[in-house]
């Protein structure tokens, strides 16, 4: 499990427009003219909230050609949300690297969010939060991502040949879920509690009771921004009748004129996000489309579910092989190959994120360096074999004495390294000098002789309260004590 918590991600900071509107909607003083003047200081944001204003999202009746006039008929809530809306979407998004895409979250993201709020006025449902509510409920995958984008490719791999829930994933991998690191992070920006408390349960099963209604609505709009993103879009539609009509006693017609307008109405106000569409079609046309081609290649049902079960089946295989294979790349870059420790390349990573982390947190953080005493000795008496039968026996030796916790490295040659976390000095002192005497015991034996070895070692430790060290400082300061253990006789601990 990875150290991600909301302390150490480091979130976006609110763009300096973000944080004037919500300070100007914190007091209860704030007119109209006031927000207008915040948000026109931004000509492109007051250019695509007259466009959404002016859509058939909202269907008014005159044009609105001011901010003035949108807040009037809008409301102050209602334009607060279409501006942050705005506002986060273009803040949280990147390059299209690593499997990740932004396009496609955020088309996600907005047709979530126009489904919401068509079915709300369906069904007579009143709440000026839900339309940001549904377009930032997965705002946390984002920040996650961001992050950690090598990580998070795992979450998406196991997601693709798994039947688990992401939310699970996440927390298996990183300890936290997408629903938290996403409720702290629009806390973090001063959005209202009420948003920020649905999105940290809109997964949850047993969520609190204040929330139960707006995580329907937002269950629901996830349901219908599926049906457009091509998987188990007619399982969807049904299921959404389900559980609406004999609620609600609304008329199956309905829902499937409403699932067509999210289509319309998605595309537009898509064109405002400045997000290419796609391939969203009104779903009776995606229908229709389908009935035409299944007529055209006059294929039966049952061949067309075996197709479905055979492409699926190779699917999830090739997914999996994909995903062994990835991961046997990713260890083979970061491991020694004659000795199986991880390699110097790995060490200079891992080094730099654990003195961050205990700087970070005030945590205590050890290093030893040690080589072998006279390992050309070695070689040149017995041979180059014998001398990497040593060193796998020593890399053996290493990983039975240390705990857990720790990771052992072979720095180059006959050098290797041990990262101790959460350990002061005094019981680095102790490992130093029970590994000492582990190697001075290990034997190896080549054509009938035994080949011994000893080892110089050099401490290294940054405690808590003392004076912080970087990484070359740490990596130094344990080289300058090996130096002086082999200076001072060899098969010693120097600190």
């Amino acid at each position: 499990m990875h150290d991600v918590t909301i302390k150490n991600i480091k979130l976006p900071s609110p763009p300096a427009i973000a944080l004037r509107i919500l300070e100007a909607v914190k007091q209860d003083s704030t007119s109209f003219q006031e927000m207008a003047r915040i948000i026109q200081v931004d000509p492109a944001l007051t250019t695509k909230i007259l466009q959404v204003a002016n859509s058939s999202f909202y269907g008014m009746a005159n044009k609105v050609n001011s901010i003035d006039k949108a807040l009037s008929l809008l409301g102050l809530n209602v334009t607060k949300n279409i501006a942050l809306s705005f506002v986060i979407a273009k803040e949280m998004t990147g390059s299209e690297i690593g499997g990740f895409n932004f396009a496609y979250f955020w088309r996600r993201a907005v047709t979530s969010a126009v489904g919401a709020e068509l079915l709300a006025s369906l069904l007579h449902y009143k709440n000026e939060d839900l339309f940001v509510s549904a377009l930032l409920q997965d705002i946390g995958v984002l920040v996650i991502y961001l992050n950690c984008p090598q990580d998070y490719q795992s979450v998406l791999d196991e997601k693709r040949v798994t039947e688990s829930s992401i939310s699970d994933i996440e927390r298996q991998i990183f300890g936290v879920d997408h629903q938290q690191i996403g409720a702290d992070f629009l806390a973090q920006w001063a959005l209202p509690q009420s948003i920020s408390t649905v999105i940290r349960y809109h997964h949850t099963i047993n969520c609190p009771e204040e929330v139960m209604e707006m995580q329907r609505y937002l269950h629901w709009s996830t349901m219908l921004a599926t049906i457009y993103d091509g998987s188990n879009s007619v399982e969807n539609v049904q299921s959404l009748k389900d559980a609406i009509c004999p609620v609600f006693k609304v008329p199956a017609e309905a829902i499937d004129a409403l699932v067509d307008a999210v289509a319309e109405k998605s595309i537009e106000i898509l064109s405002f996000f400045e997000i290419d569409p796609g391939e969203i079609k009104p779903f009776s046309q995606l229908l229709q489309e389908a009935n035409e081609e299944l007529q055209r290649i006059n294929l039966s049902y049952e061949q067309l579910v075996m197709q479905a079960k055979q492409a699926r089946k190779k699917a999830e295989a090739l997914a999996m092989e994909l995903q062994a294979a990835n991961a046997r790349l990713k260890d083979i870059a970061f491991r020694d190959g004659l000795t199986g420790l991880y390699n110097y390349r790995y060490f200079q990573e891992l080094m730099e994120r654990e003195v961050s982390r205990a700087t970070r947190y005030h945590l205590p953080l050890s290093l030893i360096l040690f080589d072998i005493d006279y390992f050309k000795r070695i070689n040149d008496l017995y041979g180059h074999p014998v001398g990497d039968e040593v060193l796998c026996r020593l890399a053996q030796t290493v990983q039975t004495t240390m705990r857990m916790s720790d990771i052992a490295v072979r720095y180059g040659g006959e050098e290797f390294a041990v990262i101790l976390p959460m350990t002061e000095l005094a019981s680095c002192k102790v490992f130093g000098e029970r590994l000492r005497r582990q190697i001075a015991n290990m034997e190896v034996v080549s054509g009938g002789k035994a080949v011994s070895i000893t080892i110089s070692l050099g401490l290294a430790s940054c405690e808590s309260g003392t004076e912080k060290m970087t990484k070359e400082q740490m990596v130094a300061t344990a080289d300058s004590a090996m130096y002086r253990a082999k200076q001072d006789g060899r098969n010693r601990v120097m600190w």
